[in-house]
């Protein structure tokens, strides 16, 4: 079953390897989910796979979402997320959806939400140079021209300017898993992973653009 997982970042740590080096890893609670949802292409014209994860209180669930849940479980969740896929077989509504699915060497793309900065300015948020920081100059960390004048009497969209930096989604293409721990549905990977933590994450097997698809996931 080549679906991805849903998780909680949990922090950064170190392993050593064979050589005694230290490799930077993250740790990752992730799951256990549950298939909420089949999708498929006579019904819903795409074929996917939702998966569900962490327990949600019910206050926090309108009645369309609880009603949609409980064809699957009895547990209301609070995160979903859909994976698309070739062939259905093999899943079955209800399901669980555990890091067992995963395995060391594997390389996998793990998705989540930067850390956000606030508003910014040049060099924090896009690495502008700085002018001098001498007693004389009046450019210290201005960002310098933005545009001509007369022609063309405006600034261009998309000018990298001050403004919100991070807070985004970002992906984090082709890391490693360094561990797997079935027991405490663990999973190590090499490397960091976007978001602070306790954030949530998506980790899916690694896609490489212009190859097939690992495992019938689009």
């Amino acid at each position: 079953m080549s679906i991805g997982i849903l998780g909680k970042k949990l922090g950064m740590s170190q392993f050593f390897d064979d050589q005694g080096r230290a490799v930077p890893v993250t740790l990752i609670e992730a799951g256990p989910c549950r298939i909420t949802q089949l999708k498929s292409s006579d019904t819903d014209g795409y074929s996917a796979v939702q998966i569900g994860f962490g327990v949600a209180r019910e206050k926090l669930i309108n009645k369309p979402a609880q009603g949609h849940l409980a064809k699957s479980g009895e547990d209301l969740l609070r995160y979903l997320s859909e994976f698309r896929v070739q062939d259905l077989g093999g899943l079955e509504l209800g399901a669980p959806v555990t890091v067992s699915n995963f395995e060391v060497g594997q390389k996998v793309d793990v998705s989540g939400n930067s850390m956000g900065r606030g508003f910014s300015g040049y060099q924090k948020r896009h690495g502008f140079s700085r002018g001098p920081m001498s007693h004389g100059s009046k450019n210290h960390r201005e960002p310098g021209s933005t545009g001509a004048g007369t022609t063309p009497g405006r600034i261009y969209p998309g000018k990298r300017m001050a403004g919100r930096y991070g807070g985004k989604q970002i992906t984090t293409r082709g890391l490693t898993i360094i561990k797997v721990d079935n027991e405490r549905n663990l999973l190590v990977v090499k490397g960091s992973v976007p978001g602070k933590p306790g954030s949530l994450l998506n980790v899916r097997h690694a896609r490489r653009f212009g190859t097939q698809p690992v495992g019938g996931v689009k």
